[in-house]
């Protein structure tokens, strides 16, 4: 199969570490959106900062191609349902506007959970699921047509007796044989005593 593919860090440290500033509104996105550490700000932030360059990469293209790439853009944002319908809109987006797509804050906020804290925990421990599909990352995009299907994971009812296969059913019927002869020669022999 190979060797598994290296995974490259989502996110970049800020030059200024320390900058009180910037910790303080760091540890109050945290808190607002109930995140376990200061790297899945650092994350949101990269995929804005990412979202952002490619629209500035626009503004130095010519008319044409900057309208085709512009609606690749703009497709991609409305399906993760962050409203831009422009460059502007584009390089006006915050922060928040990402950390609100995240299937934990939309866990809360559908009322699946009473805190964003609650609602990590919900997901982190297979509670949570999108389609029926089991979901256990927190951090995860929500697009605008999965958001509707966010609800509680409802595993298979193991109670209920499951369709046999042909196969189980043969070796059943062979069983129930072979204990209708074991019925018979215990009745014999109880009868001959």
């Amino acid at each position: 199969m190979g060797d598994p593919r290296r995974s490259k860090k989502k996110y970049k440290k800020p030059k200024r570490l320390w900058d009180k500033e910037r910790i303080m509104e760091e540890s109050a996105l945290k808190k607002e959106y109930g995140l376990k550490a200061t790297r899945e700000v650092w994350i949101a932030l990269e995929e804005l900062r990412r979202v952002r360059r490619e629209a500035r990469k626009l503004l130095a293209l010519g008319e044409e191609e900057r309208k085709k790439r512009e609606k690749i853009i703009i497709d991609k944002l409305k399906r993760l349902n962050i409203n831009a319908s422009s460059i502007d809109d584009i390089l006006s987006l915050t922060v928040r506007d990402f950390l609100e797509r995240r299937l934990q804050t939309l866990v809360f906020r559908k009322g699946l959970a009473k805190t964003p804290k609650q609602a990590r925990q919900l997901i982190v421990h297979g509670f949570i699921a999108i389609d029926g599909v089991r979901q256990v990352s927190p951090g995860r995009l929500v697009r605008k047509d999965e958001e509707d299907k966010i609800s509680y994971y409802k595993p298979i009812n193991l109670s209920q007796p499951f369709e046999k296969t042909a196969v189980e059913a043969k070796e059943e019927d062979g069983n129930k044989e072979k204990s209708d002869e074991v019925k018979e020669v215990k009745e014999g022999l109880e009868n001959s005593e």
